[in-house]
């Protein structure tokens, strides 16, 4: 598949250790295809729902350390309840957000209670662009609606 398949490949880091993802991150450099400008990296705690103690967002700062040169981007697979992990996320520098989304969260199975409905799914959207036209620096010492 490494050397044939010519899309992205978006990998989850959760139930690995640092040692696994290094060699997957290698094995995707070795083959014909380009990991650079393929391979997503996403920061991932498995587990449903994950508690927030448990989300390590921190790591994200790991992966970037380590990886983004190497990598297309590194993202964040989230399994938590909400969505402000999310947004955090993004702002550590996550440029990919994975969640899951289901009809109804009360169903049975085992992530439906961690996924996101679709009125979530739309608040993480507009939230992510809000922070996203955020995530900028000030134009004057004094900006005028400050005046």
């Amino acid at each position: 598949m490494r050397d044939h398949y010519t899309g992205d490949v978006h990998i989850s880091t959760g139930m690995t250790t640092k040692a696994e993802v290094e060699e997957i991150v290698t094995f995707w450099e070795q083959g014909k295809g380009d990991a650079k400008n393929r391979v997503v990296l996403y920061n991932c705690t498995s587990g449903y729902p994950v508690p927030f103690e448990d989300v390590c967002l921190l790591d994200i700062r790991i992966l970037q350390a380590k990886y983004a040169h190497r990598v297309k981007a590194i993202g964040f697979s989230g399994h938590h309840l909400g969505i402000s992990i999310d947004i955090a996320a993004y702002a550590l520098g996550a440029t990919w957000i994975e969640r899951h989304f289901t009809a109804d969260r009360t169903w049975k199975g085992t992530d439906h209670a961690a996924s996101l409905e679709p009125a979530g799914l739309s608040k993480l959207v507009r939230d992510l662009q809000a922070c996203y036209t955020s995530m900028t620096y000030k134009k004057a010492d004094i900006l005028d609606l400050e005046k």
